[in-house]
């Protein structure tokens, strides 16, 4: 598995692309992975104010359904309509196309628990 160094991670296998107060949040290729075919994505609301580690959402697959967690604190500004038009699109390019919301950061300091890739691979590695 690949985990793009531009990236950073949570426990909870998002990961965010965080650029100044703009923070771009999907799936890893990990979590994709261990869902299988996924079938259902559901999104929040665009204005919905979300603290770290609160649900943002929910991925359905064959195998099972998960909450979606937020990895920062911050508010939606935008939410990707392809992904809920086909939620398969997470299967094939989880770190690029495929992700899910925009949010602006509201709390700087809600991102100082994010691993980089290194220690994201490790964490992998950790729970397999």
């Amino acid at each position: 598995m690949h985990f793009p160094t531009h990236l950073k991670y949570t426990k909870d296998h998002e990961w965010a692309k965080i650029e100044g107060n703009l923070v771009t949040v999907g799936i890893t290729d990990h979590a994709q992975s261990a869902l299988g075919d996924i079938v259902y994505v559901e999104l929040p609301k665009v204005g919905r104010l979300l603290k770290e580690g609160e649900t943002l959402g929910v991925v359905e697959s064959i195998k099972a359904v998960s909450d979606l967690f937020s990895p920062i604190t911050g508010k939606v500004t935008k939410i990707n309509p392809a992904v809920a038009d086909e939620p398969s699109q997470l299967n094939r390019d989880p770190h690029g196309e495929a992700w899910l919301v925009q949010m602006e950061l509201t709390d700087p300091a809600s991102v100082n628990h994010l691993m980089d890739a290194t220690q994201y691979t490790q964490h992998v590695a950790s729970i397999k």
